[in-house]
């Protein structure tokens, strides 16, 4: 059963909150293209995460060695959270801070990487039920 609770699965279920939320974002700002003194929200996960796999890499977390142990790594995943911002800079004359072009470019980047996270959930998952099938 651990297969189903791995470090891997975590993070792709980490990954999937974090495009969600992401792509929930990038639909706020478009539906709020025209609307002035709106500030476009930014999902931020990766500095979380990598602040926080450098520690557990330095034995900070877990342990204390200097080694990242398999506890400390799913402490980290389990502890990193998204984080949706609005940062205060305006592109336009009515202090609206959404490209539009930016962020349908964003979009389209945002549905590759949840696609591409699909795909290797569903691999995972194939690789399961080649198991319990015995093929």
């Amino acid at each position: 059963m651990d297969f189903l609770t791995n470090n891997s699965m975590l993070m792709m279920e980490k990954s999937m909150g974090f495009l969600w939320t992401k792509q929930a974002a990038i639909l706020d700002n478009l539906a709020n293209v025209e609307t002035p003194e709106y500030k476009a929200k930014v999902v931020t996960f990766e500095e979380n995460l990598r602040s926080r796999l450098a520690l557990a890499a330095q034995g900070k977390l877990h342990g204390g060695d200097g080694v990242p142990t398999r506890k400390a790594v799913r402490q980290v995943l389990e502890q990193s959270e998204f984080a949706v911002m609005e940062p205060q800079e305006a592109t336009r004359m009515d202090d609206n801070g959404v490209d539009a072009t930016e962020q349908m470019i964003e979009m389209v980047r945002n549905a590759y990487q949840q696609q591409y996270v699909y795909n290797a959930i569903n691999k995972s998952y194939s690789v399961l039920r080649m198991a319990v099938r015995g093929q």
